[in-house]
């Protein structure tokens, strides 16, 4: 008599089905969207002559926008109000480089004057201070700096300089040209990417566009008023204690302004160097003293009131896109980093809510099921 034994088989699926195969699988699902997300990253910066300019363009078209359809609700046409806004951005920046350029010419000899007298203050400290430092020690030193500055690794870093700046001139050239086109036809070209999306996704796409243009606008306008009360407040300062390149370094201020946290601290740490070099310790202080207390202004006041909900981001998040930022695009990474953090965090607050809010979209966007002109 023969006894059948028979072997029982799990299925197939049942070895995901415990607690072990969900954990593999939701891995599996974690690594995977990593690893798209670093193959992105790095698809993108081999192109990032493209996609700065276009980031920056985006982001310059969302804080002047709503000048140009305030100009086209009142009967301009597209071209015209699209013209007039950007010929005045370009006399801004026109204006802005003139001052620099005038106020570094007129002080330059008067700073490099100043500067020798530091070195030379500097020097005698070294020599008569509390750890005294022998004078062949500080030729050394000088004769080390002299070698270093004629040595072929400045020359090639100086090569690699002047390819960076025939970069910056291109992107820059580009980003003129997208930021006309996005200002001009903006809402067409949405709509053109809209095209393949219906019903509740659509709507989610649209809800994604509104939020976008209101989160970089709001932080540009945003940022850029607190800066300006930071270059007022810090170039008054210089101005009154007669730091040379007052005004240049005020404009520095304006523009590291832009970098959360870190951004005006550097800028007013740069003024307080100058200070030191050109004015003595005891005004340089008092330059720290002001930078100090405008940054304690902006962090406790201005941000809170001027910016409101615009960059709805904790501060280690914002260093977090900092250091991310500066390590992938350096100084233009660091600018573009928390904006576009701020905007990824809005586009999934939009994303993952179920019945996203359509009244309050802007109405200069176009209508839904609309097709470009």
């Amino acid at each position: 008599m023969s006894v059948s034994r028979t072997k029982e088989s799990r299925p197939a699926g049942a070895l995901w089905a415990d607690g072990l195969g969900r954990v593999g699988i939701r891995s599996a699902q974690v690594l995977l969207i990593l690893a798209v997300a670093v193959v992105s990253v790095y698809a993108l910066m081999q192109i990032k002559l493209l996609v700065i300019p276009i980031l920056i363009a985006l982001i310059l078209a969302a804080a002047i926008g709503p000048f140009v359809n305030m100009l086209r609700r009142r009967g301009m046409p597209g071209a015209a109000a699209t013209g007039i806004a950007f010929v005045a951005l370009l006399l801004v920046l026109a204006g802005v480089s003139t001052v620099i350029y005038l106020s570094v010419r007129s002080q330059w000899g008067e700073l490099a004057q100043q500067a020798a007298q530091g070195l030379d203050e500097l020097e005698q400290f070294l020599l008569t201070g509390p750890v005294p430092i022998d004078q062949e020690q500080l030729d050394q030193a000088r004769e080390g700096v002299i070698q270093f500055a004629t040595s072929s690794q400045v020359r090639s870093g100086a090569i690699t300089g002047l390819s960076v700046v025939t970069e910056f001139l291109a992107g820059a050239a580009l980003m003129v040209v997208i930021l006309f086109f996005f200002l001009k036809d903006g809402a067409r070209i949405w709509t053109f990417f809209l095209r393949p999306f219906t019903g509740q996704r659509e709507a989610k796409l649209r809800r994604v566009g509104s939020r976008t243009l209101e989160v970089l606008g709001g932080y540009v306008r945003g940022t850029a008023i607190v800066a300006l009360v930071d270059t007022v407040a810090i170039g008054a300062a210089l101005l009154i204690l007669q730091v040379p390149l007052a005004l240049p370094l005020a404009i520095i201020v304006f523009i590291g302004a832009f970098i959360p946290l870190v951004g005006a601290t550097v800028a007013g740490i740069l003024a307080a160097l100058v200070a030191l070099v050109a004015n003595g310790p005891v005004v340089a202080l008092i330059v720290v003293a002001v930078v100090i207390a405008v940054n304690q202004l902006e962090g406790d006041l201005l941000q809170p009131i001027v910016m409101g909900k615009s960059l709805q981001l904790h501060a280690l998040v914002i260093l977090m896109a900092l250091t991310a930022g500066t390590i992938l695009a350096g100084i233009v990474g660091a600018v573009l980093s928390v904006p576009l953090a701020a905007v990824t965090w809005a586009i999934i607050q939009v994303w993952t809510a179920e019945d996203p809010d359509l009244d309050d979209m802007n109405p200069d966007l176009p209508p839904p099921n609309s097709q470009p002109a």
